[in-house]
């Protein structure tokens, strides 16, 4: 599995003693951790009705009021309008990673459907050049979420992995630092019960 010099190097050097039995117990519980965040994930989906309720803000275009690593919570309520002023998380047709920023102009129909405009506060134009080709206004329906609150700089990693991709494919770094993190909270349980 791993080599005495690689688990040494770790500081794992105990694990090359453990049994069978122990690693099985190490993985489980590595797994009920995974399994445990996986399932707080879809909850949080649920209650606030956004595919995708915690976004990280990737750039600066929305400076002052949040900065690049800013942990967005967002919630996607169906019978809330949408208004001039709130800021949106939403998805352009063509483009990956969701766009945060602030609405500028909303158009009401009499058949009750809205169409909006978006514009980074930092930013000197509006959003019409990042939306899809002929897309001149944002519908209901590109909408993943509206700001509800925010945590400052606790998305940093994110950006990281995004800025040095390399880190994202190094699976064995994070492999041997979720082996290191499960070890750390064995020995202090081991050392609790002495």
């Amino acid at each position: 599995m791993f080599s005495k010099e690689s688990l040494v190097f770790w500081g794992l050097e105990d694990l090359s003693r453990m049994n069978f039995r122990q690693l099985i117990y190490q993985f489980l519980n590595f797994a009920m951790i995974v399994s445990s965040a996986l399932m707080i994930w879809k909850g949080l989906m649920v209650v606030t009705g956004s595919e995708s309720p915690i976004v990280v803000v990737l750039s600066g275009s929305m400076e002052p009021a949040f900065h690049r690593g800013d942990l967005l919570f967002l919630t996607n309520y169906e019978q809330e309008p949408i208004r001039a002023g709130e800021i949106v998380v939403f998805k352009v047709e063509g483009r990956e990673i969701p766009i945060v920023h602030r609405v500028i102009k909303v158009h009401e129909k009499d058949d009750g459907s809205v169409k909006f405009l978006t514009k980074g506060d930092n930013n000197n134009v509006d959003d019409r050049g990042l939306y899809a080709n002929g897309q001149a206004w944002l519908t209901r329906k590109d909408v993943v979420g509206r700001a509800r609150g925010f945590v400052p700089f606790v998305g940093i990693v994110t950006i990281i992995m995004n800025d040095y991709p390399k880190l994202k494919v190094s699976t064995p770094f994070w492999d041997y630092l979720a082996l290191l993190f499960l070890y750390i909270g064995n020995d202090k349980k081991r050392n609790a019960l002495r």
